[in-house]
């Protein structure tokens, strides 16, 4: 199911037109946000574009309360891009302590970088130059452009896709990757006012944040509960393939995280032997280093030591 269409203007038997799509959900769900929004370090005016950029980041598949204490010692460290882009990048990956999917401190480096060298050290206000910068994708690059710039644009994550799926298309839950059918939604459902089509991109992802979760959605505080398509539908089941759970204990990710912070606390390069003690198995050890060095994160050196990356 997708949203609504206007009728096409030469169709005066079908009576005047109605509002655009969405717009019965907007002021409801803006509204609510202006009082329930929480306070936020990367919502506040002096963050700029690139405390904006930090926090989307930070904020992939990791929540708030991890973040927060990390962003603040980011910032102070590293208040520009500029700053960032003088470190090894090995001092990111050291810095993103245990958020996680480090990886995304490297791409953060990177984009540093690339903001430093092509854009005079100024996060580009166009989204085409986001989406250019290494490491940004389409979600990032839309959500930079909307949070910092107040920009007309469709800002998808996973609580906004909960939200368009249960409020719209009467859905539980959304596809596990995005669909060009919930892009196009999405499209269609952004308010032409570019200052509020930005704040209908952080009020619907907040009201899934905080109201229409996963599990346990508070209908009863949902602004537009009396709009839902899967509330007045009695709420049905999942009908579609099985969500993927996050697994972590025992897995290479495990592994990985053990041997990072092993080097992230070392002043110089760490003996193999000492990141032999980290984990058991050998096989998977020897695996999950592996892996290190192939993503970047670990700098292998002669003698059989390692230490975060200098280059």
């Amino acid at each position: 199911m997708t949203a609504p269409t206007k009728p096409p203007n030469d169709s005066p038997a079908d009576g005047p037109l109605g509002p655009p799509p969405g717009e019965d959900l907007h002021s409801p769900v803006i509204d609510w946000f202006e009082e329930h929004a929480r306070d936020l370090p990367w919502r506040l005016p002096e963050a700029g574009a690139w405390g904006v950029m930090v926090s989307e980041f930070m904020l992939q598949q990791t929540p708030v309360s991890r973040v927060l204490p990390v962003y603040e010692q980011w910032l102070t460290r590293w208040p520009r891009p500029a700053d960032l882009a003088k470190e090894a990048p090995g001092e990111a990956v050291r810095a993103w302590g245990r958020l996680g999917y480090p990886r995304r401190a490297l791409r953060l480096h990177g984009a540093a970088m690339a903001i430093t060298e092509r854009h005079g050290g100024d996060v580009p206000t166009d989204h085409a130059q986001l989406l250019a910068l290494p490491g940004i994708g389409e979600y990032t690059a839309a959500a930079v452009a909307s949070f910092a710039y107040g920009q007309r644009h469709a800002v998808l994550d996973t609580n906004v896709r909960r939200v368009f799926a249960r409020a719209v298309t009467g859905a539980q839950y959304p596809p596990n990757a995005t669909t060009a059918a919930e892009r196009k939604l999405a499209r269609a459902l952004l308010p032409e006012d570019e200052r509020t089509a930005s704040r209908w991109a952080a009020a619907s992802m907040e009201l899934g944040a905080l109201v229409c979760t996963a599990k346990n959605e508070s209908c009863h505080r949902c602004p537009i509960a009396d709009k839902c398509a899967w509330r007045l539908a009695g709420k049905p089941e999942h009908q579609g393939p099985p969500r993927r759970g996050q697994t972590y204990a025992g897995t290479d990710r495990q592994v990985r995280g053990k041997l990072l912070a092993v080097l992230r606390e070392a002043h110089g390069p760490v003996p193999q032997p000492v990141l032999d003690r980290v984990w058991h198995e050998p096989v998977q050890r020897a695996r999950a280093l592996d892996g290190l060095v192939s993503d970047g994160l670990v700098e292998p050196l002669p003698g059989g030591l390692y230490r975060l990356p200098l280059t």
